[in-house]
């Protein structure tokens, strides 16, 4: 083969890995909503937390804690709020995920854990990631294994579904559903496959969560619905 082809198919080659990973986001939206930037990775890679992650513990000063809810103390949540269906499925670009009765992708956690499940999201956190909440904790499963699938008692006492033994939530920043805009936000929330494990096929730069909604006490309007908050979770 001549030299200077060789050298076109090298070119090509490279400008198709680039167009690639800009292409990370779900077709048809801006790459720069979902971190203008990606790292391909394996689609289903062991279910504990990352590098980063705090293997559960955090720090009791940290914004976010809560005292534990006293023994025995279970609080009914009502219709509206209640995680009703559990969806395996799959979206563009990220593939498998598992999608509440809206349609919604949900999340995983770092800062949680599995083994006892526990979340560690409370306050403001749980404003921004409003956790799969249950009373029976029976959801409708389609594509999720029952095995896989149970609860864990939140601070203030509600029951949040747990998918091997991770607590699930949604992100406010995805505004429709199948969007995944929550992916490797703060380095810490990943989109659960329905396995557990976290689905890193696309993975765009690390980003900040969305403001706690307008008017809840202790956060900042500004940023509300946007991206670029100030917090941590």
């Amino acid at each position: 083969m001549a030299p200077e082809k060789r050298k076109l198919m090298v070119a090509s080659a490279a400008l198709a890995a680039l167009v690639a990973l800009s292409g990370c986001a779900p077709a048809g939206l801006d790459a720069a909503d979902y971190g203008n930037a990606a790292e391909p990775a394996a689609a289903d890679v062991a279910a504990t937390p990352g590098a980063a992650a705090t293997d559960g513990a955090v720090d009791p000063n940290a914004a976010g804690t809560a005292e534990p809810a006293p023994a025995g103390a279970a609080s009914e949540v009502s219709d509206d709020l209640v995680t009703k269906s559990l969806t395996g499925t799959a979206v563009a670009r990220m593939g498998k995920v598992v999608e509440d009765q809206d349609g919604f992708v949900l999340y995983r956690f770092d800062n949680d854990s599995d083994d006892p499940a526990k979340s560690n999201c409370n306050g403001d956190c749980a404003k921004v990631w409003p956790p799969s909440l249950t009373n029976d904790g029976k959801p409708t499963l389609k594509g999720v294994d029952s095995k896989l699938v149970g609860t864990v008692t939140r601070a203030d006492g509600t029951k949040q579904l747990t998918l091997k033994g991770w607590p699930l939530y949604r992100y406010i920043g995805d505004k429709k559903p199948g969007e995944w805009k929550g992916q490797n936000v703060s380095g810490k929330w990943f989109v659960i496959t329905p396995t557990g494990a976290k689905n890193l096929t696309c993975l765009p730069k690390i980003s900040k969560p969305v403001a706690p909604p307008a008017g809840d006490s202790g956060s900042d309007s500004s940023g509300a619905g946007g991206s670029g908050s100030d917090y941590s979770y």
